[in-house]
């Protein structure tokens, strides 16, 4: 499934080769108060560490978890690939006074780590094509608990309808839950399954920033044909709820807690 909607990704990118930090555009977005009270997600994972634990949150994008988390725990070894991801994470750190928390910027598969208590994983996994052995990394990695969050359905589902009238075509879809619940089953993992709060979809402030940001996510050229068509069908898509606007019939993300005690912990680094 991952390869395939690369391919269809790509295509639709056209000669324009990908970016080489696709999180450039959304970094910002991705900051929160660490501090911050009321996260569902944040007091769930809450319940896994103890103040003497070790946390490892591979694909920590901007801290939204890993420094809330490093709050309440010894140190946290945040892994995160994208260089305007972990610029965000330290820029947060240093302004909110958070000095446990290391930053090894490397993608999983390459990080060179020393196992963590509980090793955290939060939507990543929909793109990884080896997915076997980047879930075996995380299982040896885990002194205690490896813990995925991932929704019910792919993170972008939510714009899928709007592939069919600006592309002519199904947008095809990622691995969710459930993809990853059969990948745990062959691996011989049985995990815990939490159901948390469904999210509401995404809004935009005005409907110019909604035609910027999903030119972006439908691979859109300036001025192009499918372009064109986005900014015009997109007022009879969108509709207002609290102040925002989404698209019309999107429906809520759900995320769910993926966990279990690791099957083959390792001591050392690796």
């Amino acid at each position: 499934m991952v390869e395939e909607e690369h391919a269809q990704s790509d295509a639709m990118r056209g000669a324009v080769p990908p970016p080489e930090d696709h999180w450039r555009p959304y970094a910002d977005n991705f900051r929160d108060d660490p501090r911050r009270a009321g996260d569902p997600m944040v007091q769930r994972l809450l319940k896994f560490l103890g103040p003497n634990d070790t946390l490892m949150d591979v694909g920590a994008g901007g801290g939204r978890l890993a420094l809330p988390l490093a709050l309440h725990c010894r140190g946290v070894v945040a892994v995160e690939p994208s260089a305007s991801m972990a610029s965000v994470l330290q820029q947060q750190a240093q302004e909110s006074g958070i000095n446990n928390v290391s930053l090894t910027q490397s993608s999983w598969e390459d990080a060179q780590v020393e196992p963590a208590d509980l090793v955290l994983c939060s939507h990543v996994v929909y793109v990884i094509r080896e997915i076997d052995a980047f879930i075996r990394k995380l299982d040896s990695h885990a002194r205690q608990r490896v813990v995925i969050v991932v929704y019910n359905a792919p993170p972008q589902s939510q714009i899928y309808p709007l592939w069919q009238r600006v592309h002519g075509q199904d947008r095809l879809a990622l691995p969710s839950l459930p993809q990853l619940l059969e990948v745990l089953e062959e691996l011989g993992i049985d995990p815990q399954v939490d159901e948390l709060p469904p999210q509401p979809p995404r809004g935009y402030d005005s409907l110019q920033q909604a035609v910027e940001q999903l030119n972006r996510r439908l691979y859109l050229a300036p001025g192009s044909p499918e372009a064109v068509r986005l900014e015009q069908l997109l007022p009879e898509m969108v509709v207002e709820k609290g102040g925002v606007l989404q698209i019309k019939d999107a429906e809520p993300l759900r995320p769910s807690l993926v966990w279990w005690r690791p099957k083959h912990p390792i001591v050392g680094v690796g």
